[in-house]
């Protein structure tokens, strides 16, 4: 392989691992939950999509769910799994819901290296939606804060 094909095949890699990126995937991930571009955008509001799909961030306070203190879950809006418990959800003062663990099974991670800085990024481990970051700021007993958006969320009274 000469330098030019081996630079052809460095910038193919690098714009499929870009794409995966932007649509919400990992080189190691697969998700239960898979749907078009077309479909999501079908399925979602503007907003939902906006994060969920391209990875936003809502405006801080712009959530009605960050005041939510009813008993309940709160679920992801793409696919409806169950995210995190009400018990959980404490006032982070960020103007973000925000929670100390989520639920089992519910949540994966992710590295996000985008705006010059390292955070680890949380989705939704069965349709991979981006909802937010966690922090390690958070109160006791985990000392984690997952810091999500409001618009990647749907709560579900008890």
């Amino acid at each position: 392989m000469n330098r030019r094909q081996t630079l052809v095949a460095g910038a193919s890699a690098a714009a499929i691992l870009t794409s995966f990126r932007l649509i919400g995937l990992s080189q190691a991930e697969a998700f239960e939950v898979v749907k078009s571009d077309a479909e999501w955008k079908r399925r979602l509001s503007s907003a939902e999509y906006a994060i969920l799909r391209g990875h936003g961030t809502e405006r801080a306070g712009s959530s009605p769910l960050n005041a939510e203190k009813r008993v309940g879950q709160f679920a992801c809006a793409g696919c409806d799994l169950p995210l995190f418990s009400s018990d959980t959800k404490f006032e982070s003062g960020t103007g973000w819901p925000s929670f100390w663990a989520p639920l089992n099974r519910a949540v994966g991670t992710d590295t996000d290296r985008s705006y010059g800085m390292s955070r680890t990024e949380v989705h939704c481990r069965r349709c991979g939606g981006h909802l937010g970051h966690l922090f390690d700021d958070g109160p006791k007993p985990t000392g984690q804060r997952y810091c999500m958006n409001g618009a990647a969320l749907r709560f579900i009274p008890a």
